[in-house]
């Protein structure tokens, strides 16, 4: 079974014009329900995460700060957003989306995902990039201090390398992150992944899901995980403004089948999180967003 997270009320925080494509959350459920992949009994609104649970990866300081809208300019525009109570509010939101999608996948074992999330360049102590806070991050330090599992695998298939969850889990060695990202992709300084592994401009599909599966398949030689959590950024593309991959659609939905028959083989819940997708062509963000839900329910849903 498929369980969605997604609150229509948290779409549209920032000022109309911003660089952004906020419209993606709002068409992807659209699209999903139009097209019968899921239906509406699918989704479910998470609220918000409380400062408790932000606070097992986040420093005290910086979320009193961000929630109290005390960031300095420069610290929002390094982030990407100028920042709002509606901004932080939508961020909560999708911090819990992520938690509770975790919760549901170990309840049921089903497949949690989350329309928005995978928000990968939060560090303890400051955002960057679009991220003010790291959903896969919070949750996974929930589920282990809940003691829910023992050890998390975070596979990060963004073109941009998880430089926030790299270090946020450096010293915990019960969390493997596994980056595949591209090697002259923001950040310009790289953190230290359990495994990264750095793709050259304009990689096609063949050599992608090549690189892909051999990692992959190291990383679950060594590591036996209890749970994982998958960013699914849909910016390797070949469209995308913002990554300089060579990946087609075709090749993108070859890359969730993947993953996500390497983790049903593993009898183990599993968490996606979307992440970044940043094509002029708005259908083709949905379109490949789309596919992931897709690869999901065909394999998981009931």
């Amino acid at each position: 079974m498929v369980k969605i997270a997604f609150d229509p009320r948290f779409i549209h925080p920032l000022p109309e014009g911003h660089r952004f494509p906020m419209e993606k959350y709002d068409l992807l459920p659209r699209q999903l329900l139009y097209e019968g992949t899921v239906m509406a009994d699918a989704f479910f609104e998470p609220g918000l995460l409380t400062r408790e649970h932000a606070a097992l990866v986040h420093d005290p300081a910086y979320l009193q700060k961000l929630i109290q809208l005390e960031l300095t300019p420069r610290e929002q525009r390094v982030t990407g957003f100028p920042h709002s109570e509606a901004l932080i509010l939508r961020e909560l939101n999708i911090m819990e989306g992520t938690r509770a999608c975790a919760e549901w996948a170990i309840q049921s074992g089903g497949v949690g995902m989350n329309i928005a999330g995978g928000t990968h360049h939060a560090f303890a102590d400051r955002g960057e990039g679009f991220c003010l806070l790291n959903d896969q991050a919070i949750a996974a330090a929930w589920l282990l201090e809940q003691k829910l599992v023992r050890s998390v695998l975070i596979i990060d298939l963004d073109v941009h390398q998880g430089n926030g969850t790299a270090a946020i889990f450096a010293d915990r060695d019960e969390v493997f992150t596994f980056s595949m990202h591209g090697a002259h992709n923001y950040p310009l300084h790289k953190e230290q992944s359990t495994l990264d592994v750095e793709l050259p401009d304009g990689i096609r599909d063949k050599a992608y899901l090549y690189l892909l599966e051999q990692h992959l398949e190291q990383v679950l030689t060594k590591f036996s995980p209890d749970f994982v959590f998958y960013q699914s950024g849909v910016d390797i593309l070949d469209s995308d403004k913002l990554g300089r991959l060579g990946v087609s659609i075709a090749g993108c939905r070859q890359r969730d089948q993947l993953v996500m028959e390497a983790v049903r083989q593993l009898r183990v819940p599993l968490v996606c999180s979307m992440g970044g997708g940043y094509s002029a062509d708005i259908k083709k963000i949905i379109e490949a967003h789309a596919n992931t839900f897709r690869v999901a329910q065909n394999l998981f849903g009931l």
